[in-house]
């Protein structure tokens, strides 16, 4: 078996991929899982190639250091005290580069891992960059890793007006591509004339075990965000995200986050029974278990949380039929068929939204709310929307993929 390669590693190991960029000034586009196999950091690798100029570096959502914790929690600019360079938060006072950040480089460079969620905020950073660079004549390069959560596809694809720093643009949650793969359909998405290249990974199969997207046993999980603690959690993510949108606590404040979700008034174990009677087959590939816990911090912290674990690790994993999103999804009906008037939708600012409720920019639309709050609607009802919208994002993918 061939030992994967990301990008950042062929970077620095290939010279010649390195010698269209002789001369040019180059910036890095970075987070703390941006690190080659020895983890070292990615700006710390570059910084050391006598035969590049890096310039300035770029942090997304979280910071380049991933201090920052949630939602609308932002990052300042600084000057980095070890290379002297600027670091600029385009999730601070922008989202997007500012022209004068984009006069700093020639040639960005884009080390993100991402979870193969369209609610992850990188890959809305990774457009905005791309939208940037067509517009100032930059070269932008992707220097490409692994979709952990493979090449399933899952959930409603994102509405025309839907648009947002969670929506980055017409996908279902569950998109299966790596951020190489997303930089070119976004550029054909949005006719955008810029100079793009994807530093490939070799040795990437996305299908085999047991990472099934992640060279599990090969590579350091690296959070690349302080509640993505581990490769159960970005497999669970494209379903629990919804949590953010919902008054249920998804585990931030505990050790687990985003792999169980539960609140202080429900019965988790009446909660599992139901989802097994309305849909047991969306509950493949995993194995949930009744939980109890108490968060240190965020929603119902101190409190005793009845809830649920999502396992999907070791024997009760089946990449083909896990189906977070939908699990999910069934989560919340069984919710709603238990407690007809159970307050389930938080009402708050959202990713710099105020007007729209959360849920629904998670989702794309309203259409998952208005299921789980209809009291006819059944899983099949949902299955016929969602199929269709799966179906045609696997045909229009294709012509993407570099890794087969």
């Amino acid at each position: 078996m061939t030992q994967i390669q990301f990008g950042i590693d062929r970077l620095l190991s290939e010279p010649e991929l390195r010698r269209p960029l002789a001369g040019r000034r180059i910036a890095l586009l970075a987070h703390p899982a941006s690190v080659t196999a020895d983890l070292t950091h990615s700006l710390d690798a570059l910084a050391a190639c006598p035969d590049l100029k890096l310039t300035a570096a770029f942090g997304p959502q979280h910071g380049i250091k991933g201090d920052k914790q949630d939602n609308m929690v932002e990052s300042p600019d600084f000057v980095d005290p070890q290379h002297g360079m600027p670091i600029f938060s385009l999730y601070g006072e922008v989202r997007r580069p500012t022209d004068a950040m984009m006069a700093t480089f020639d040639v960005l460079l884009v080390d993100l891992q991402d979870l193969g969620c369209r609610i992850y905020t990188f890959i809305t950073t990774l457009r905005y960059v791309l939208e940037a660079a067509a517009k100032h004549g930059k070269s932008v390069w992707v220097l490409d890793r692994p979709n952990p959560a493979g090449r399933p596809v899952e959930g409603l694809t994102l509405r025309d007006g839907w648009e947002s720093f969670v929506g980055a643009g017409p996908m279902p949650m569950r998109h299966g591509l790596t951020m190489g793969e997303l930089g070119r359909w976004f550029i054909d998405l949005l006719k955008l004339d810029v100079d793009y290249r994807v530093i490939e990974m070799l040795g990437w199969q996305p299908d085999a075990a047991p990472g099934y997207g992640w060279p599990l046993g090969e590579r350091t999980w690296i959070n690349p965000s302080p509640n993505a603690p581990n490769l159960w959690m970005a497999r669970a993510y494209a379903g629990t995200v919804m949590l953010e949108g919902a008054t249920l606590s998804e585990g931030r404040g505990t050790t687990r986050p985003l792999e169980i979700f539960g609140a202080p008034d429900i019965n988790a174990k009446a909660i599992i029974a139901k989802m097994q009677a309305l849909a047991p087959h969306w509950l493949k590939g995993c194995k949930l278990r009744e939980i109890w816990f108490e968060p240190t911090f965020h929603k119902h912290a101190g409190k005793l949380n009845h809830g649920v674990q999502i396992h999907c690790e070791g024997p009760y994993y089946d990449h083909t039929a896990f189906q977070p999103w939908r699990i999910q999804a069934l989560a919340f009906k069984a919710i709603r068929r238990l407690h007809p008037d159970y307050p389930l939708w938080r009402d708050f600012g959202y990713e710099y939204e105020f007007d729209r409720l959360a849920i629904d920019l998670i989702n794309g639309s309203p259409l998952l709310r208005e299921w789980v709050d209809d009291t006819q609607a059944t899983p099949d009802d949902l299955d016929r929307i969602t199929h269709a919208d799966e179906a045609a994002w696997l045909a229009e993918r294709a012509p993407y993929l570099i890794y087969r």
